[in-house]
């Protein structure tokens, strides 16, 4: 009974190193594959990627903005941080010390003709409750406005304290777009 029981023992014995063989086989067959398979891509690939980054660094230095340094130009406590601007640049608008007295508007304002402005925006200040904060104030194409096109928002603007004696504030925006900027200003919004 010992031999009977040996016989298919062995057998089995055999089939299974057998298997362990063959499968190790295939592994280092598929391994051997994938290497190739990734060699092959990655000789191929390499000069679409590094076509690819030279791309993107050339769009990065063509986009390279660096704002001019900030002036403060000063009316009482307003303050703007440059007399000139580029088209998408915000304008930074630095309230600080008013009086607790002091009440009023803020008006950002583009002139139209030689009689005429037209009001971009409007904030109020109430010293009794504020007597200092901070604003940026961005101007863009507007139908309701009726700044249709660059040209509408190109030139010379007025900042106005409505309800003080403080004189206005001017500043320019310039017919230069800050990078990124182009496709807002690209197309008429009237």
């Amino acid at each position: 009974m010992n031999k009977k029981a040996a016989i298919p023992l062995g057998i089995g014995i055999a089939i299974i190193i057998v298997g362990i063989i063959v499968i190790s086989n295939q592994e280092s067959e598929i391994s051997k594959s994938n290497e190739k398979i990734t060699l092959e891509n990655k000789t191929s690939e390499e000069p679409i990627i590094n076509e690819k980054l030279n791309e993107i660094e050339k769009n990065a230095d063509e986009n390279y903005y660096v704002p001019p340094p900030r002036e403060w130009i000063t009316s009482g406590p307003f303050q703007i941080d440059r007399s000139k601007y580029v088209l998408g640049e915000k304008v930074f608008l630095r309230i600080g010390g008013l009086d607790v007295n002091e009440k009023g508007q803020i008006a950002f304002l583009k002139q139209t003709n030689e009689t005429h402005y037209t009001v971009f925006q409007t904030i109020p200040f109430d010293g009794n409750n504020k007597n200092a904060f901070n604003y940026y104030t961005d101007i863009k194409l507007s139908k309701a406005l009726g700044l249709c096109s660059i040209d509408d928002i190109l030139g010379e603007w007025e900042v106005v304290f409505r309800g003080t004696n403080y004189s206005n504030i001017k500043f320019e925006i310039i017919n230069s777009t800050l990078p990124g900027e182009e496709k807002i200003f690209s197309t008429p919004a009237c």
